[in-house]
């Protein structure tokens, strides 16, 4: 049986990857963009509070199943920034190049050797009963300028996660997909759905 699950996003990246995770689970993989789902503001201030509000609002528009992934990047010598601001930080046209020279610059203008970094998502799945969950998953790494890659999107370009040696954009998409953040996240939702294979 094929269930039908909406991606509450508007990002093509996240549609992939998303896409490819859901595939052999046997789901109906629809972009809530291709529907005409308006995208809602993010006004919470956690990535968990910021998926639900994605995920409510595509389950709300279109009665089905809806998951949603808000994640980041998080460089402790920023105070954690850009975080939750992370696609903001690429501005309008999403130009993640402008917001790599930005944690680039305010490193460089901090003099702080400190280079370590995070990814964090934080998946919400929302059921047209009302039901919402919120799996979250992360991995460490550390920065490396100048970027390096042209596959994945985002900060992948300046991502080295712990253990390798390639940026996450250096590396061949099913080997970032096996340990990313997402794929962390991912996980524990497989888990949930193996475990309550009635719901979705």
């Amino acid at each position: 049986m094929t269930s039908s699950l909406i991606l509450a996003t508007h990002n093509q990246g996240k549609v992939r990857e998303l896409g490819a995770l859901l595939q052999p689970l046997g789901f109906s993989v629809t972009a809530a963009g291709n529907l005409g789902v308006t995208e809602p503001e993010e006004t919470e201030n956690t990535f968990a509070g910021n998926a639900l509000l994605k995920a409510k609002h595509t389950c709300n528009a279109t009665n089905l199943p809806s998951l949603a992934d808000d994640s980041g990047l998080c460089v402790p010598a920023l105070n954690n920034a850009p975080g939750i601001y992370s696609a903001r930080w690429a501005g309008e046209h999403k130009d993640f190049t402008l917001a790599m020279q930005r944690v680039e610059n305010e490193l460089k203008a901090l003099q702080n050797n400190d280079y370590s970094a995070y990814f964090v998502c934080a998946l919400a799945l929302c059921l047209p009963n009302g039901e919402q969950h919120v799996f979250e998953g992360r991995i460490d790494g550390t920065l490396t300028f100048p970027p390096r890659g042209d596959k994945g999107f985002g900060y992948d370009p300046i991502f080295i996660p712990t253990g390798y040696t390639q940026t996450f954009a250096e590396m061949n998409p099913a080997e970032k997909h096996a340990l990313s953040h997402r794929a962390r996240a991912f996980e524990k939702f497989v888990a949930f759905i193996a475990a309550n294979k009635t719901v979705v």
